[in-house]
């Protein structure tokens, strides 16, 4: 069975391209301030454009996530020792964010429902030394944003939502990545938007906005030069910025997000009919408040339905040839960076510093669910990489029926 490519670009991308080609101004950054500090027509047209789109007060688009997040971490003021909570499955560049600017990550347990961040979780993890909270709107919903809030307007921490998996998804009628103080999307390789590299982070506070702007491009270059006073806490500078090939694509490919969301919702909607009355998987859980954009189509094995393991069950199913099956997902906190405690330079920085607790553990067994689902149960399907018809849903649903019912049927 032949599985199409996801894959939404068509001429108006192509037109995109040409246009910025013909301009010769690929990139429209400077360095130093002045007009072009913020980057040129192109950035500046989609920046103005997810505003509008997302209803949000400031868009500012960077050439990666990893880059938006650790800008994000940067703008809030976090510094060595400081301590950031954050949840155990998600992209390490999440954590690394943390890591950059000399803050420990502190990794909460996830729901086991919605692989989101715990809201049950955080209150036992938070120390004076707390300063933000990461919520990780996985898999294509986001978390539960109001419980989260009450507990950091209650702890006085920062909110940060990172977004990367859940473009154009709402909760409560608002998109996922605009809810914390700071939050972003990805626009990179199979995404909702893809525009090669690229993301962007979104704040309502004008101050948080500029520092996001500041620590993109350079700041302590420019900050003599603002118009406004400006706290030099964390103004060292990357070169964190969009190109303008890359911003004229993010344009066109916004303009569709919505038939995209619809038509993965569609898709998803076919294959829940299909696999719903199957023994021994669970589907996707969506919660009440929550569009789900299907970034992966995330399942969990039931054990006691089988004598297998889930390995055994996914590998059988793949040799049937479904692709896209993934058996793990990750749990940073048994990386070895957070194991050995060794990330900036040899001598176990930022956790050695003078002001950091020495208490902190990475132990497996501090976030029991996702370890068990990582483990024991938790599967997917890679449906961000396909464009599915009735044709593969089909195939999919009998190569789930064929190796359950054996399984099953073997169980008895």
């Amino acid at each position: 069975m032949k599985f199409k490519k996801f894959n939404w670009f068509d001429k108006k991308e192509t037109s995109a391209v040409k246009r910025v080609m013909r301009s010769g101004e690929l990139s429209g950054f400077y360095g130093n301030w002045g007009e072009k500090f913020e980057g040129g027509r192109e950035v500046k047209y989609f920046e103005r454009e997810c505003e509008e789109y997302f209803q949000t007060s400031h868009a500012v688009t960077f050439n990666s996530l990893a880059s938006g997040l650790s800008a994000a971490i940067g703008a809030i003021g976090i510094g060595p020792g400081d301590e950031v909570i954050l949840p155990p499955w998600t992209m390490s560049a999440t954590a690394a964010a943390v890591l950059h600017w000399g803050g420990i990550p502190i990794f909460a347990d996830i729901d086991v429902n919605t692989y989101c961040i715990d809201p049950e979780k955080i209150e036992s993890l938070i120390t004076e030394k707390t300063k933000a909270l990461i919520a990780v709107d996985i898999f294509g919903q986001s978390a539960n944003i109001e419980a989260l809030k009450k507990i950091t307007k209650r702890h006085n921490i920062y909110l940060i939502s990172d977004s990367a998996q859940s473009v154009g998804a709402k909760r409560n009628g608002k998109y996922a990545g605009t809810l914390g103080d700071i939050g972003g999307i990805s626009l990179n390789y199979h995404k909702h938007i893809h525009s090669g590299e690229g993301a962007v982070m979104f704040a309502e506070n004008s101050e948080i906005a500029l520092k996001l702007r500041m620590i993109r491009n350079h700041a302590e270059t420019v900050i003599s030069e603002l118009p406004i006073n400006l706290s030099l806490t964390n103004m060292v500078g990357h070169n964190y910025r969009l190109s303008e090939l890359h911003a004229a694509i993010g344009r066109e490919q916004l303009k569709k997000l919505e038939k995209i969301v619809v038509a993965r919702e569609l898709e998803v909607k076919m294959l829940v009919e299909k696999l719903q009355n199957l023994e021994g998987i669970v589907l996707p859980y969506v919660d009440d408040s929550n569009t789900h954009v299907y970034y992966m189509f995330a399942m969990q094995f039931i054990k006691s339905k089988f004598k297998v393991s889930k390995k055994v069950f996914i590998d059988e199913i793949k040799n049937l040839g479904v692709p896209g099956l993934s058996s793990s997902y990750i749990n940073l906190h048994l990386l070895p960076v957070f194991q050995n405690k060794i990330a900036i330079g040899d001598k176990g920085f930022p956790w050695t510093y003078i002001d950091s607790r020495n208490d902190i553990s990475y132990a497996k067994g501090i976030c029991p669910v996702a370890e068990n689902l990582q483990d024991e149960t938790y599967f997917s399907f890679y449906i961000n990489d396909y464009s599915l018809g009735k044709k593969q849903i089909k195939f999919i649903y009998d190569s789930f029926a064929r190796v359950i019912d054996k399984f099953i049927r073997n169980n008895n």
